[in-house]
């Protein structure tokens, strides 16, 4: 009996005496973890010590960049102006190439990046008033484009040494020694009254253009003169002989459009009457001083 207290427990067949380990990796580092991190793997880098980094690299890099694209447009003779190209985007080519270039002044060798567009083509609608528009442009890498409208002539006006160019603004751009063939002269002959006072004569001359610009081109070329009296009185005279009473200078596509109506209905008359677009008239040619 006494022995019988002294007597070790049997192990349990399969299992090592002593204590159980318990689950894997609990209380024991994972493969590769750092001595006194049980579990965890290698500390990745921070990323916040990437940012001085590309903060000083700007910094560096920023100022060297903005020097050399300085140096580069206005230091370097890789950007400069070498050729000027003059182009017409439409109307007449009264004007030369030459002309446009000596006005627009444009200064070869000159860092293109330095050129003034807008103070060039202020320049060339100032000195040169035959041009309508202008348009001036840097061509990369050396190259300045130059594009221009001129002014297309509507009416002529008799001038001291020929004829004044107007065109459908009314503007007066430029004077010929001879009539051009297809633009009507305009005649001024006011007549005292409550209309010359009150339009005035530049009025009276600008209803007269505005006609003038409306009438359809198969109207146009035969017309010979705009004769205007008043501001409804406005008579058309074409080359053949025959006249079209425009009355004002109101309304003109209505009168245009039923001008050319009245002149593919009734082709032999020598008066057409539109002053009323809505009731236009033809026939014959009133006996001198009949017509009022």
């Amino acid at each position: 009996m006494g022995g019988s207290a002294g007597t070790a427990r049997p192990a349990r067949p399969g299992r090592k005496a002593g204590r159980d380990p318990g689950p894997a990796g609990v209380g024991a580092g994972a493969p590769g973890a750092p001595p006194g991190e049980p579990g965890q793997g290698p500390r990745r880098p921070r990323r916040g010590l990437r940012r001085p980094v590309v903060l000083l690299a700007l910094v560096v890099l920023l100022p060297a960049l903005t020097g050399f694209t300085l140096w580069a447009l206005y230091g370097s003779n890789w950007l400069r102006i070498e050729r000027v190209s003059v182009e017409w985007t439409g109307g007449p080519r009264e004007l030369t190439a030459r002309e446009i270039e000596r006005v627009a002044a444009v200064p070869v060798g000159a860092p293109l990046a330095s050129l003034d567009t807008s103070g060039t083509r202020e320049r060339l609608l100032a000195e040169l008033p035959r041009l309508a528009d202008a348009r001036v442009a840097r061509s990369w890498p050396r190259g300045v484009e130059v594009e221009v409208t001129e002014r297309v002539a509507v009416v002529l006006e008799r001038a001291t040494a020929g004829f004044t160019e107007i065109d459908a603004t009314g503007t007066a751009f430029g004077e010929v020694p001879e009539a051009l063939p297809g633009v009507p002269l305009l005649e001024m002959e006011p007549v005292e009254g409550a209309s010359l006072r009150r339009f005035g004569e530049e009025g009276l001359r600008a209803g007269a253009v505005a006609v003038a610009a409306a009438l359809p081109e198969s109207v146009a070329g035969e017309t010979a003169a705009i004769r205007v009296r008043s501001y409804d009185s406005i008579t058309l005279e074409l080359s053949d002989g025959r006249t079209v009473l425009w009355g004002s200078a109101e309304h003109p596509e209505a009168k245009s459009a039923a001008l050319a109506a009245l002149m593919a209905a009734v082709p032999e008359a020598g008066r057409f009457d539109v002053s009323v677009p809505g009731t236009p008239a033809a026939g014959d040619v009133p006996p001198d001083g009949a017509e009022g």
